[in-house]
């Protein structure tokens, strides 16, 4: 029996469970030190009476087959990333990147660092409205959106004798398939009819791909591979960056023998190091360039190599090709063993498979890419996106909370370390701008700094994030050691929470002023997702000051109690009452109105029928093919909550375009991993239930028979 299961026989109807907990400490003291991960092996929660999931035949069934020669596939252990093309190396296509890998450009012609603002504006004082750049100053407003962005660190290529370039004709005969359970991509083909196999993977501790090539065109010297360094660009083409600009940064190789070369990286402020490892038989030589060189294996049919990349120079050597394969293998049957599992086999409904597969290759994305030390760019570690991959603030929930639903939380917890390691920013930023506590960025990189846009300010959702976080950890970990890890970050954001909001001397009521809602359509007051948003994080900040045995803070319960109605029309939510045309006019981009009980649990002040109305009303009226890939799931949550699980499941297989499509690779709309992510935590929710969900397996799924929900390792949601 799980910690969870004995919190939930304790009779004590006046206290919650949590309060129970804390009642309990003393005598439960031994269950709640034990490491959480023997708990779980124990007994991990699983689907009434199911047998255990044949998780190999889950996972392995939805292997990736893709010939599409320049189709990428992101290789990686969750820091580091490289996109493989069909020819099982980066001839085509695809870039190698990392959550260390971030650069900047010299700043625009007379600015000088001490004149940059440390919190990304210049605002001061409380908001009125949209945060304005001054006018004399655009150059370096261009310069802090695009810097720092994410670089392409280095490309591995297969080219001919001399370094002479391939091009697709010249491949023929092409199968490739990305083994899940090893984490290994085999790609087989012809060159000018000659065999080619090649196989790659990525290290799971290592920041280094993995080459074994066999073929006898290596043999004849008429098949070798280029590693070459690109000088950053922000254009996201085949690769990024450009490789054939020479000056401007600064590639120094030393081959001290032994059949290895290292590489010292210099670009701006950015400094970087790099190691190529290669098998005996195999030499090195350069490239016209100092950027460029070539590892070639004369009278040997195999070549293998070892690349690898850090922000800090190097130690000792890199592991042979044989111990990363078997390396990789290991951690992937590892990860797929542990943690969550849905297998969804036995169903009858016809779209079970493909529901199936998103489910498996989103968690496979996910760890390989959004497992790292920062939270994800919206593009992940597969290239540039349209904000330099920096990473928003507001979009870390659908990056990392589905962790842990799926018993993973120690993969998101290097990347959650952001909210600590951004308080000094956040907190300068809300004495700037004349506020208490902490207040979160916008569109972030490693240092903190947001980048300029009118609405950073007064897009207020990613201001609760950090307490959502914390409370998730608490029902994993419902110990001192949480309570105390998170405590300045909950204390600080909730004291921003409470000091944001206007109070009308007439009514006494506080309003969320300006506010700009999740779907970025205007400006306007008391959003009805931000209000509920706001009841929430203030409600779990009080209880979180009361497990530390802290008394509640006046001033909190004052706003919170006295916060403007959510506002309703004609039985349903609105996005705004400013906004009456939320379901004619403005019934596009985000439907916020179903977060108020999707996302988020029941709240008081939050009707429970007319949440129910509002779901049926945005499915009807909504035009979905306006939305993003999140809304999806966002829309089964707010589903299943109310009762309609048959609309949660249609919602998650919606047919609307581009959007809502997962690719062969089952990348959300072809780059967008938020819609990965929420998927994830919508369907451990629709799996494993939810506080105060209906006591039958899957209760998020159709009850008719349809759906066979086998499921195990999930947790419940809040």
């Amino acid at each position: 029996m799980t910690l969870t299961h004995v919190i939930k026989l304790i009779n004590l109807p006046a206290l919650t469970r949590d309060a129970a907990l804390a009642a309990f400490l003393p005598s439960l003291a031994i269950l709640v030190m034990a490491p959480m991960a023997v708990l779980h092996a124990a007994e991990a929660p699983s689907s009434a009476g199911s047998a255990r999931i044949d998780r190999q035949a889950l996972v392995t069934r939805h292997n990736i087959e893709w010939n599409d020669l320049k189709g990428l596939i992101p290789l990686g252990n969750g820091e580091f990333c490289f996109n493989a093309d069909a020819t099982g190396l980066q001839t085509f296509g695809g870039n190698s990147m990392s959550h260390w890998g971030w650069h900047s450009f010299p700043l625009p012609e007379g600015w000088t660092a001490d004149r940059v603002p440390s919190t990304g504006t210049f605002q001061q004082g409380r908001s009125t409205g949209p945060d304005e750049f001054p006018k004399d100053a655009e150059a370096l407003r261009t310069w802090l959106f695009d810097n720092p962005h994410i670089m392409n660190l280095g490309r591995l290529r297969l080219c001919g004798k001399d370094g002479a370039e391939l091009e697709p004709k010249d491949i023929s005969g092409l199968t490739r398939t990305m083994d899940l359970w090893s984490g290994v991509q085999t790609s087989a083909y012809q060159i000018k009819g000659a065999p080619v196999r090649v196989e790659t993977c990525v290290h799971p501790s290592l920041d280094a791909v993995v080459v074994r090539i066999e073929s006898p065109l290596v043999a004849s010297g008429d098949l070798q591979v280029a590693l070459d360094f690109p000088y950053p660009s922000l254009d996201n083409g085949a690769w990024a960056g450009n490789f054939d600009r020479s000056d401007g940064h600064k590639t120094e190789m030393t081959v001290p023998g032994g059949g290895r070369a290292d590489f010292a990286r210099v670009v701006h402020d950015t400094s970087y190091n790099a190691r190529l490892a290669w098998s005996p038989g195999s030499v090195i030589r350069g490239g016209g360039t100092e950027h460029r060189c070539y590892v070639s294996a004369t009278g040997e049919n195999r070549l293998e190599m070892v690349c690898a990349f850090s922000a800090t120079k190097i130690p000792g050597e890199l592991p042979t090709v044989e111990k990363c394969f078997e390396a990789s293998a290991v951690r992937w049957k590892e990860f797929w063993s542990t943690g969550g599992a849905i297998d969804l086999s036995g169903s009858k409904d016809p779209r079970w498979q493909e529901l199936e597969r998103r489910i498996v290759l989103s968690q496979y994305l996910m760890a390989a890419q959004s497992a790292g030390s920062f939270p994800s760019a919206e593009n992940g570690l597969m290239g540039v996106d349209p904000w330099r991959s920096q990473f928003h603030m507001e979009m870390v929930w659908w990056h990392l909370a589905h962790y842990a639903l799926w018993d993973r939380y120690a993969m998101a917890e290097k990347a959650l370390g952001c909210y600590q390691r951004f308080e000094p920013n956040a907190r300068a930023l809300a004495e700037q701008l004349g506020y208490k506590g902490l207040k979160w960025g916008k569109s972030v990189g490693p240092e903190g700094r947001t980048a300029p846009w009118l609405g950073n300010q007064i897009l207020l959702w990613k201001q609760p994030h950090p307490i959502f976080f914390a409370e998730l950890e608490y029902r994993l970990r419902p110990t001192r050691e949480t309570l105390d890890k998170w405590a300045g970050i909950v204390q600080g954001t909730a004291e921003h929470m409470a000091d944001y909001p206007t109070r009308d001397e007439k009514t006494g009521v506080y309003s969320l002023t300006p506010d700009m809602p999740p779907s970025e359509q205007g400006i306007t007051r008391d959003t009805v997702f931000d209000l509920a948003y706001w009841r929430w994080g203030l409600d779990k900040a009080q209880e979180w000051r009361e497990r530390m045995g802290l008394a509640r803070e006046p001033h909190w319960d004052e706003v919170r109690e006295h916060l403007a109605p959510l506002p309703v029309s004609e039985g349903v939510f609105l996005n705004s009452a400013e906004w009456p045309d939320t379901y004619t006019k403005r019934a596009e981009g985000h439907p916020d109105p179903i977060g108020v009980l999707g996302m988020l649990p029941p709240v008081k002040g939050v009707d429970p029928e007319i949440a129910h109305n509002t779901v049926l009303k945005v499915w009807r009226t909504w035009n979905w093919n306006s939305t993003w890939g999140w809304d999806f799931p966002w829309m089964a949550m707010a589903a299943a909550r109310v009762g309609e699980p048959q609309l949660a499941v249609d919602a998650l297989l919606k047919d609307v375009g581009g959007k809502n499509d997962y690719d062969t690779r089952g990348v959300n709309g072809g780059w967008y991993l938020p819609g990965n992510g929420g998927l994830l935590y919508a369907v451990a929710m629709m799996a494993a239930g939810w506080d105060g969900a209906p006591d039958h397996n899957a209760p998020g799924f159709p009850a008719d028979g349809s759906w066979t929900v086998k499921w195990e390792g999930l947790q419940e949601a809040p």
